[in-house]
């Protein structure tokens, strides 16, 4: 969906000329003949499609700077361009103080316009991201600051509304980069308990010797090494949200801890003589089917369904590819001021659809790394396809079809031939089927070979997370693999 603009001006012939000029530019517009309109519709739930202003600041029913006040008090927070036929310095000064992000004196240039909105546009989007940081810090994140225009996201954000209303637990389903934590984020500063703590853990990320002592806390002399008393995440959390992330990772008799915390409300530190009583919003994420996980004897079945009362799949980023201009644009505008480019305005169409077109396995993180790397390579005023080598070269691999990925090494197995009629990785033994924990180490030694020891391949084509690949490396003694 293209950037949507508003004309706010009483004058007729402005109106057009501003409208024209804007559907020029490749922008969406909407028009309004005064400031009562336009202050009602920026603090409806239709201004949330609105990306930026051109606002007169002359007109007879409310005038500019009204309107800028009444965003101001609705807490609206866009790019606004100011429009006058009188610049004197204080008018100036009053608008930018007011909220305005630009100043343009009529009669006014096409070019001195597309200018203005180019760099008006880019620097709203350095604020709102800055917006984001400061409410994320704080626990006041909302839906509303999600970036999204995707039918299937706006699914997403109402389930998560109303989940946010209640203390039921929620579980954030969702491949690596969809966004979960932010989702996680929103829930909290959309309840009853935003501004309180919001305590992250991944779980995957966590060495699995000191899963309980971070979870849940030890005492001053419980185990060797404990100089000191240590509050754990639960007890962090107090009053506000634990969002456990990649939960599928937690060891067997970390669960059935977890577990007891949930049902009684009450934690056990280690070394400790009572339990601790704690009071928190639980939200779980994983990239991994946890029915897949209780099925295989992974996940503990009793748990899954304690956490899974409320489900929430945030779809990948092929599956809302109307996301993606806008992403792109937010990120190229955001990594254009951080990286002192102000020449640059955005992406060319030729850029757009090449975006367009990718299946982005990485989904936003990937996403936004591509467009990181565009910023940084970019000299011109637009990010170009030259500027997405590796985007291309993917897109290229995969328009040859099937001949062209069998000459990928990294996405095609060369298994040695099939000798004696056995299976691969030699399932059978003496007439026997093989315990499966050595078959299992021998496709990751397999993996690891064929890929070259890179950690993260090697995990997304086994199908389990890195942490559990680094773990079963430890069990096995293969830990040399970097």
């Amino acid at each position: 969906m293209a950037t949507s603009i508003l004309i706010v001006d009483d004058d007729p012939v402005q109106r057009r000329l501003l409208e024209a000029s804007v559907t020029k530019f490749g922008y969406e517009s909407t028009v309004v003949e005064g400031g009562e309109a336009a202050a009602e519709l920026l603090t409806s739930a239709g201004g949330d499609a609105i990306d930026l202003v051109i606002l007169d600041l002359v007109m007879p029913d409310l005038d500019g700077m009204g309107v800028l006040e009444r965003l101001r008090k609705a807490g609206r927070h866009l790019p606004v361009i100011v429009q006058t036929a009188h610049g004197g310095i204080d008018t100036v000064v009053s608008a930018m103080r007011a909220g305005a992000i630009d100043f343009i004196v009529k009669p006014l240039s096409p070019e001195r316009l597309q200018v203005s909105i180019a760099n008006a546009l880019k620097l709203g989007a350095l604020e709102g991201e800055i917006q984001r940081i400061k409410k994320s810090a704080a626990g006041t994140l909302t839906f509303a600051d999600i970036i999204t225009r995707s039918p299937a996201m706006q699914r997403v954000i109402g389930l998560g509304e109303r989940a946010a209303k209640s203390q039921i637990p929620i579980l954030i389903e969702g491949e690596s980069g969809v966004g979960k934590e932010l989702i996680a984020r929103a829930i909290q500063g959309t309840g009853s308990r935003k501004s309180k703590p919001f305590i992250t853990v991944n779980c995957g990320a966590i060495p699995e010797k000191l899963v309980e002592s971070i979870l849940f806390g030890h005492e001053k002399g419980a185990f060797t090494g404990a100089s000191e008393r240590h509050i754990g995440k639960f007890q962090e959390a107090h009053g506000g949200t634990l969002f456990l992330d990649e939960v599928g990772e937690l060891p067997p008799e970390i669960q059935v801890k977890l577990l007891r915390a949930l049902q009684d409300g009450e934690i056990d530190p280690i070394g400790a003589r009572r339990p601790v009583k704690v009071d928190i919003r639980l939200v779980s994420a994983t990239n991994q089917s946890l029915m897949d996980l209780v099925s295989a004897g992974r996940f503990r079945e009793d748990l899954f369904y304690r956490l899974n009362v409320f489900p929430i799949r945030i779809p990948p980023l092929r599956e809302r590819p109307e996301d993606i201009p806008e992403l792109a644009r937010h990120f190229a505008a955001r990594f254009a001021a951080e990286e002192g480019k102000p020449q640059l305005r955005g992406l060319d169409a030729a850029a757009m659809q090449l975006l367009l077109a990718f299946r982005w396995p990485g989904n936003i993180r990937q996403l936004e790394n591509a467009v990181f790397r565009a910023v940084v390579l970019a000299d011109g005023e637009r990010l170009t396809p030259a500027e997405f080598p590796q985007i291309e070269a993917q897109l290229e691999v995969a328009d040859r079809g099937p001949a062209a990925t069998a000459e990928m090494p990294s996405t095609a197995l060369d298994l040695p031939p099939v000798e004696d009629g056995e299976p691969h990785l030699s399932l059978l033994r003496d007439g026997e089927v093989r315990p499966l924990a050595e078959i299992e180490e021998d496709a990751i030694r397999l993996a690891l070979d064929h890929y070259g020891g890179r950690m993260s391949l090697v995990a997304r084509r086994l199908g389990i997370g890195r942490s559990t690949l680094y773990r079963r490396l430890r069990e096995t003694g293969d830990v040399a693999a970097e």
